[in-house]
């Protein structure tokens, strides 16, 4: 039997790094490194759980796999915001929650990301236990987390590099993996998901489902899509036609 942590041990930890966060944002007025810490409290909630280095060929697999997620959107997330103000999400909670939201901010924003990271991590945790050898599901699992990494990073650089180019300012990206999808990210982050809970299945942990549905649920309806496109027609009126023709979400072919 696999000597691993238990799932709710892995919140306190979880939960430290998230005031450590905290008391970081106060003398900086500035919360949004807490999307830096987000893919990092994946990466900590696993080795908690299998601990290190894992004993198992999949504990293994999955440690790497959630090594270059989080490692690659932390430091991509850290190069976006460094040298800007703080992200105009935040700004609007600050702007809702004052006074003492500098205060009421350990809860708010950081505790509160840590315990939805816990829960999104059952996949992981799932994986960490299953001592069984690979089976066809792992390798579905790690075929759709490829795929989902090349979207979300190749998604990511691309729109960088597009930025960068004086010659773009104010027009749509829409190439690419763009071209497809107007948020190849989130779409990508969404078979990262599913592609750990296949492994996890494959583990016998068919239980750990609530990850990545709460996962899918932040990217369509909360904090991804939804948020991202709510009033962004408005300011930028060329993305109303980028809209019409391009698919929200899943990739698909461009229409006429």
């Amino acid at each position: 039997m696999l000597e691993t942590g238990s799932f709710l041990s892995a919140l306190p930890g979880l939960i430290a790094l998230a005031v450590l966060g905290w008391l970081i944002s106060l003398p900086r007025r500035n919360v949004d490194h807490v999307d830096t810490l987000w893919s990092l409290m994946f990466l900590l909630a696993f080795v908690l759980y299998a601990g290190f280095p894992p004993e198992t060929v999949r504990g293994r697999l999955v440690f790497v796999l959630v090594l270059l997620w989080s490692l690659r959107l932390s430091i991509f997330i850290t190069a976006r915001n460094w040298g800007h103000e703080e992200d105009r999400r935040y700004q609007a909670i600050r702007a809702r929650n004052q006074p003492n939201f500098a205060v009421s901010s350990v809860y708010r924003v950081f505790i509160f990301q840590a315990v939805l990271a816990w829960l999104i991590s059952l996949p992981l945790y799932g994986a960490a236990q299953g001592a069984s050898p690979l089976g066809p599901l792992d390798y579905a699992g790690l075929a759709l987390w490829v795929i989902g990494f090349a979207f979300e990073a190749g998604g990511d650089w691309q729109l960088s590099r597009f930025k960068r180019d004086p010659a773009n300012a104010g027009k749509v990206m829409d190439r690419g993996f763009w071209r497809f999808t107007r948020h190849p990210n989130y779409f990508g982050d969404f078979c990262v998901w599913w592609g750990f809970y296949l492994i996890a299945v494959s583990a016998g942990a068919w239980w750990s489902l609530i990850g990545p549905l709460i996962m899918s649920w932040l990217l369509l309806k909360i904090s991804g899509v939804a948020l991202l496109e709510k009033d962004i027609a408005e300011r930028r009126p060329a993305y109303a036609e980028y809209i019409r023709r391009t698919n929200a979400f899943f990739p698909g072919w461009p229409k006429a």
